[in-house]
């Protein structure tokens, strides 16, 4: 049980650090235009909160609970998403920038990914069945042992997916996209 909760509060431009200690909990919440850079937000639940041109790069993520978080126009570089909570772990990504981020071991089941450019980032052991990848660039992002069945690329630029590392069955992509499946064998397409 959080020791603090708020409900339904805007936080628009504001130094909301005090408020961030072990055990706060933030339900229905909106946060706009704030700075967390380099928080460590460990041991908070956000549930239905929504992000919006907010700057979390380098956040510290130690059993954060993020139940329907929903991040729009946010730069999340270097976050590392596998300390969150598993239990009802549900996020979307709307237009963000994700460059090194890291997923492991999340559950990403059906995740909505939209417009977001993540450099260089992870997903390893994940569970990305039907998850959605739209109008995403994914260059030099790596994807290892995970479950992609159903997954949708069609509209995504510079992925390289294994075949033989990834489960891939009923997964979408599309010309000229799906060459990145064919990187892991070294061979010249012309």
């Amino acid at each position: 049980m959080a020791d603090i909760e708020f409900h339904d509060r805007l936080f628009e431009k504001q130094d909301i650090s005090e408020e961030l200690i072990p055990g706060i909990s933030f339900d229905s919440c909106t946060f706009r235009d704030c700075n967390l850079t380099g928080f460590n937000l460990s041991g908070i639940e956000f549930s239905e909160c929504l992000f919006e041109n907010c700057n979390f790069s380098n956040l510290i993520l130690g059993d954060t609970g993020l139940k329907e978080a929903c991040f729009k126009n946010c730069k999340l570089t270097g976050t590392d998403f596998s300390g969150c909570r598993d239990i009802l772990f549900e996020v979307s990504f709307e237009d963000c920038i994700m460059d090194f981020c890291i997923f492991f071991r999340n559950n990403l089941r059906k995740t909505i990914f939209s417009g977001c450019k993540i450099h260089e980032g992870g997903f390893s052991e994940c569970d990305l069945r039907e998850a959605v990848f739209k109008d995403c660039d994914l260059l030099r992002t790596i994807f290892i042992q995970n479950d992609l069945a159903g997954a949708d690329f069609r509209t995504t630029l510079n992925y390289t997916i294994d075949p033989e590392s990834n489960r891939i069955k009923d997964a979408k992509f599309s010309y000229p996209g799906i060459l990145g499946l064919l990187d892991s064998y070294h061979i010249i397409i012309e």
